[in-house]
Parts: structure tokens; sequence; C-alpha cells
């Protein structure tokens, strides 16, 4: 049997490889993506020309490309945030919680990311950060860290994971250190919790702390407000800045505090400060990625500190309404959007359905 000039060309453009009485045509695509198309043929139709191909593809449900920046910063560690902290250079932090807003984070330079119990509220719907798990925090820290290359990636420990005892913080610390790779992990309190830093920070796992506003106990604070505002408040968070860093927390996080505060405690600490809510006094700042980039409708509240640096819920909107008016009136997808097939194929495929389809009619 003479094959035909397409299969001729098919053929010339895979692998040949012999299985038992039949040959399989293989070909391979390096990762991340590797399906391997086989097809089983007699050895007669198989055309004796064997070549190799190597050629990229990424598919739509495969990990995104490698991406520039990416390849050329090196990792960023404890030892390199102290030095930056030391050198009076600025930490710039982000928020991230699953793999594509991490892998934009660290895209775009982001010395830390922080993998915030804020997804709570931005990625699984949730009124606030009480109601998510250790577990949901492993899972979304694991999507984080397969994301990152350079960036240092900070885990929160969630409520109820943390607080009842010294050694529940270290077990649940060892967690997202072990099964969701983060270098550090993030918690809330001050003098209170100063046993538990020390407990975390003596296993071997750096503790970022976090005073002022504590969103975990927003009951106990009378709601989301800001805190430090009368000298008996600034004095308390002055108290449990200086236990945090006693205890062993190698940077602390001070949320929702007077500009002027905040600078003052900065100044009086051998650690960095990273603010949210806390002027530009601070040896950092951080933000929720949601916010900064605008992923959200018109009317949502954001907190006074928020600046908004992009539209991208407009932006998303708008391209997702226009595929959707392109399907409707059958633009999407366009001959350039669809895989090529030689028409000789599409005819012989027609007839054989034609046959079939008229063989079913007649019985």
């Amino acid at each position: 049997m003479t094959p035909s000039p397409a299969l001729q060309r098919l053929g010339a453009s895979l692998r040949v490889s012999n299985s038992c009485s039949q040959r399989v045509l293989s070909a391979t695509v390096p990762t991340p993506w590797r399906p391997v198309i086989s097809v089983s043929l007699s050895a007669a139709e198989i055309p004796t020309t064997t070549t190799t191909v190597s050629q990229t593809r990424w598919s739509s449900h495969a990990p995104m490309g490698p991406v520039s920046s990416q390849q050329t910063r090196k990792p960023i560690t404890i030892s390199t945030l102290r030095n930056m902290y030391k050198k009076n250079e600025p930490i710039a932090m982000l928020t991230a919680h699953d793999f594509p807003s991490a892998y934009v984070a660290d895209s775009a330079g982001m010395d830390m990311v922080l993998v915030g119990d804020s997804l709570a509220m931005v990625a699984l719907g949730m009124n606030d950060t009480n109601a998510v798990t250790l577990d949901d925090m492993v899972l979304h820290c694991k999507s984080v860290t397969r994301a990152v290359r350079s960036a240092f990636v900070v885990g929160d420990l969630p409520m109820g994971s943390y607080e009842v005892s010294p050694q529940q913080a270290v077990q649940s610390s060892i967690r997202l250190v072990k099964e969701a790779h983060v270098q550090a992990v993030k918690f809330e309190g001050g003098v209170d919790f100063a046993p538990t830093i020390k407990a975390v920070t003596t296993a071997g796992i750096p503790v970022v702390a976090h005073i002022g506003l504590t969103p975990q106990r927003q009951n106990a604070l009378g709601g989301f407000r800001a805190q430090g505002k009368s000298v008996a408040g600034a004095l308390k968070l002055l108290e449990d800045a200086y236990a945090v860093q006693e205890a062993g927390a190698f940077m602390v996080v001070l949320e929702a505090i007077p500009a002027e505060i905040a600078a003052i405690i900065t100044k009086q600490l051998r650690i960095p400060t990273i603010g949210i809510g806390a002027g530009d006094g601070c040896s950092g700042q951080v933000l929720v990625q949601i916010d900064m980039t605008g992923n959200f409708p018109t009317g949502r509240h954001l907190p006074k500190f928020v600046k908004k640096y992009a539209n991208v819920w407009e932006e998303s909107k708008r391209g997702i309404e226009q595929y959707r008016d392109e399907v409707k009136n059958r633009s999407y997808p366009a001959k350039e959007h669809t895989y090529a097939i030689d028409e000789e194929h599409v005819a012989e495929f027609q007839r054989l359905v034609d046959e079939q389809s008229a063989k079913k009619s007649q019985e």
C-alpha cells in the first residue's frame, strides 16, 4: 500500500518507533507541557523517513512561559532583606494568593510576596479573615511558591493555628515551610505572643510579626480601626514592637497606625518595619494586590491607605464582554485560531461519514 502524500508529510515530521508488530508514531514537546501523540499504523502505511521534532507549545492549561526578569534576578534571602534595611533601601512587599498573582508580582520585581490571610476575602469570598483555615493557607502558599523564583515568600498563620500554645504555632509553621515551601511565617500579636515568636524562631523558622490593627482580632478591637491614635495607644504599640523584636522576629508589619507614630517606632527598632496604612517612615510597604491593581467592581469600599495603580477589573470585563459578543456573532474563532488539515483528509472523512450514515439509514 502506498501512503498518501499527506501521510508521508506527517511521517516526516514525527519520530518513528517500533512496538511489537505495529509501529507507533510519537511526537513529544519539551517540558512543562509533554503530551504524547500516538497513532497506530500498519508497517506498510509508515514512510521510512525519520525526523525528530522539537518545539515549545504552551497550552491554555499549562504553567506560563518564562519571563526574562525572573531569570535575571537573584533569589532574595533574609540576608538580602537585612542588607536592604542597613542601606535604608525601602522593601517592596505585595500579597499574592495563587499562581498567576504570584507570577506577576515576582516578575514585576517585588522583594517580598506575602500569602496573606486576606485571601479569605479576595480569593475565597469570605466576609473576613477568621474563617480561613491552615489547610486553605497551605494550598494557596503551594500555588504561590510554584510561581515565585526570586522574591522572599512569607505565609500567614490563620486564626486558630497558633493561639492555643507556642507548640501549636511551631507545628503550623512547620507545615507551611515543609508542605508549602514558604521562607518565613507571619502572625499577629505583640507582647502576649512574644513566647510564641521565640518558640517558632528557635525551631529555625523566620517570623514576621504583625502589630497595630490586627484583623484576626477585629471583634476585640471594635472593628477595623486605626490603632495608636492616643499617647497610651502609641506607647502600647512601642511596647509590642520591642517585645516582638526581642523575641526574635526579623521584621514587623505595622498596620493602620498614624504615620508619625510608625516613623518613631521604626527609628527605635533594629529590625525592618513594613507599613500598611502606616506612612512612608517605615522600612517598606505592603498592599493587597487585588486592591492596588483595581481588580474589583466600582463601589467596593477601599481602606484609606490604598492607592489604585491600575484598573484590572474594567480591562478584564471589557475583554470578556468582547469575547462573549464574538462567540454570539460567530466571529470567534476565526481561521487563524484553528488547526490546519489537508483538504483530502477532510474529503475522505466526510465520505466515510456519509457512507456510515447511509448504511444506518438502510438498517
